[in-house]
């Protein structure tokens, strides 16, 4: 089965057009329509149907299109592998929360990317739900999400262990006093935010009932909100501390089983695990002074 030939069926199946298809692989529509020919031909089904205005897949060509990716990713990946001399190159997509972005990996990036520039590094934020999902389905190499994690397909390594804090206004005394706010409200990320979830638990063992959450997409507008007494959030105590220390917010302790989480660093077990990666993980360890570890 040719390579080029799966390569062009899967452009063809995102546009939906033979015509878009040949562009994005800058060759003639007559070549496109020849190889996906070749291709039902080899198959012995129809990828296709054929309309005036393009093309819609079969559901033959729908079984195979997720496997025809996978392809595609592991030519890649070896592709990837063979280049690879230990010095840290290429494309590197890595994922992180919000908190963990800004208070563990931004003092990083800079120090990395001038010791490696021929690295080309993305970081995707996101919660710990949606960048799981990310690295399980290829879109992402690794990720450093809130413990714990449990999925077969997933190697994980423990890298910080962070003390969550509840944050709330300057006004806020004592937790205890949480009870007695009337229509106490919530600021939080987005649902499949692991904090989000330990929020709900310790608001739930003081028997408080809470409305419906606030979500905020961004870091600086949850704190913000916490700041103009709009409501309470759950915390790095790390990363609300400059606000605290400014007088913006204030800081409280929760029970130690909600307080303690795990950031862990995940990849797939399956995945090739590219210098890039490696070192921006070392660099990492290093500087937080944490040594290698795994589990």
């Amino acid at each position: 089965m040719d390579l080029a030939d799966l390569k062009t069926f899967e452009a063809v199946a995102r546009h939906g057009s033979m015509n878009k298809a040949a562009a994005e692989l800058h060759t003639v529509q007559s070549n496109v329509t020849a190889r996906i020919r070749a291709l039902e031909e080899e198959l012995g089904v129809p990828l296709f149907e054929r309309h005036a205005r393009g093309v819609v897949i079969t559901p033959a060509g729908d079984r195979i299109l997720p496997l025809v990716g996978r392809m595609s990713r592991l030519t890649a990946e070896i592709r990837a592998a063979a280049g690879d001399d230990g010095t840290p190159a290429g494309n590197l997509s890595l994922g992180g929360l919000e908190t963990t972005t800004a208070l563990r990996l931004a003092p990083v990036l800079s120090s990395y990317a001038q010791a490696h520039p021929a690295v080309r590094l993305s970081l995707r934020t996101g919660t710990t739900a949606r960048l799981v999902q990310d690295v399980v389905e290829y879109r992402l190499e690794g990720a450093f999400v809130a413990g714990p994690v449990t999925h077969p397909d997933l190697y994980q390594e423990a890298v910080f262990t962070e003390e969550l804090a509840l944050v709330g206004g300057p006004a806020l005394r004592t937790i205890k006093s949480l009870a007695s706010v009337p229509d106490l409200k919530t600021i939080v990320f987005q649902l499949g935010c692991s904090y989000r979830q330990r929020l709900e638990s310790l608001l739930a063992a003081m028997g408080i009932v809470v409305a419906r959450p606030l979500e905020f997409g961004s870091l600086d507008a949850i704190v913000s909100c916490v700041s103009a007494g709009v409501g309470v959030t759950l915390l790095p105590r790390g990363v609300a501390a400059p606000a605290a220390k400014a007088g913006r917010v204030s800081l409280h302790r929760i029970p130690r089983e909600l307080a303690r989480v795990e950031t862990l660093y995940i990849r797939r077990r399956d995945g090739y695990v590219s210098s890039a990666s490696t070192v921006f993980l070392e660099m990492v360890r290093a500087f937080h002074g944490r040594g290698r570890g795994g589990r």
